[in-house]
């Protein structure tokens, strides 16, 4: 059995699409070649590609009005991308809920005015704020909000609708650390954009799911591989596409479809998140600060209440083949991420050692 690794990102893989890659890594499907070394533009990728866009978009059930775009720069990116293809160099809001919302916001100060609709800094960024709440600018360009923040390990589990906010502006979404996790509600999202290597894939392959309306707005000094418009005009081969990449995440789809889809592992997911927090609650050595209503199924960060203990802890989690649960640096700690390819019985080796660290040193 492989170690379980609980990586942020760049993240664990399903076992059967690392296998069915390494199979057909020198020779796909008796074309004589390996994925990464197909043009981007012969029917050997083009097959490979049409295949990975049917099965994204059946997957997350998206609208024929919205475009799929496989691009690259990682989330980050899509913080100058988003602005310079919808901003319009007035106001777009931001609803700040940890470092990656914080980051797009100041990204976004690049090219408009960049305005903090709710910030959550005071709570440590360990809760939410009620939308209602939220003070919106008259007329934003759009609103932009992280549903799921990697580091702080906060989750919106519900989209808001800005529609009955008073707002007609479009919701975009940075969905990077739980895109196909569970279902999106696309009624209520302009835009949505992610990285693949946490849920998708390797990195280098960016998602954008983009509604149609939103595809011509760009700022002049937009680059044209990053003009919406032009990259989904040329089907996401404007430039040279991350072809192995997407040849991987296509894999991952057709896992992901094996799998049940977007409702079986929403359940999975859950399954696997409430199994891990209990395990903590229960505890009088771990802790999770982030509010019951918005904890993360995703990325669980957690700390042990004597610090002293933390480097033990992942020597002892190492021994056991418990792999990458070191938090990030700007908070310390410890972080869990049970992305789709996360067993659950990975969940569970990892409780059963947390107990029996604590007994022994309690």
């Amino acid at each position: 059995m492989r170690p379980f690794n609980f990586s942020a990102g760049p993240a664990v893989m399903p076992d059967e699409v690392l296998h069915q890659a390494a199979a057909e890594m020198l020779d796909w499907h008796g074309s004589g070649m390996g994925v990464m070394e197909m043009s981007h533009r012969g029917k050997e990728f083009g097959q490979i590609y049409a295949e990975a866009e049917a099965d994204l978009r059946e997957l997350l059930a998206v609208p024929a009005h919205f475009k799929l775009l496989f691009m690259q720069g990682g989330g980050l990116a899509e913080n100058a991308i988003v602005p310079m293809n919808l901003s319009r160099a007035g106001t777009a809001d931001f609803v700040v809920t940890g470092s990656w919302s914080q980051k797009s916001a100041q990204e976004a100060a690049k090219y408009c005015t960049a305005h903090e609709a709710a910030n959550t800094h005071d709570s440590g960024h360990t809760t939410l704020a009620d939308p209602a709440t939220w003070q919106l600018s008259a007329k934003p360009a759009y609103v932009h909000l992280c549903s799921n923040e990697t580091i702080h390990g906060v989750e919106v589990h519900e989209l808001p609708d800005l529609k009955a906010l008073g707002c007609e502006a479009p919701l975009v979404i940075d969905f990077s650390s739980h895109v196909a996790s569970r279902p999106v509600d696309w009624s209520r999202v302009g835009l949505a954009f992610g990285g693949a290597q946490k849920n998708l894939g390797p990195a280098g392959l960016t998602l954008v799911v983009v509604r149609d309306d939103l595809l011509d707005q760009a700022l002049p000094l937009c680059p044209s591989a990053f003009t919406y418009k032009t990259v989904a005009a040329n089907q996401s081969m404007y430039n040279t596409p991350p072809t192995y990449a997407i040849y991987i995440a296509g894999l991952v789809f057709k896992w992901l479809k094996a799998q049940g889809g977007m409702t079986a592992m929403e359940a999975r997911n859950k399954a696997k998140a409430e199994l891990l927090y209990a395990a903590i609650d229960a505890s009088s050595l771990y802790q999770n600060r982030v509010a019951k209503n918005c904890r993360s199924r995703m990325n669980v960060p957690f700390y042990l209440r004597q610090e002293s203990l933390n480097e033990a802890f992942l020597e002892g989690a190492r021994a056991r083949q418990l792999l990458q649960l070191k938090g990030h640096k700007s908070v310390g700690g410890m972080r869990a991420s049970l992305y789709n390819a996360m067993p659950l019985e990975g969940v569970q080796a990892l409780v059963t050692y947390m107990r029996d660290f604590e007994a022994q040193h309690l």
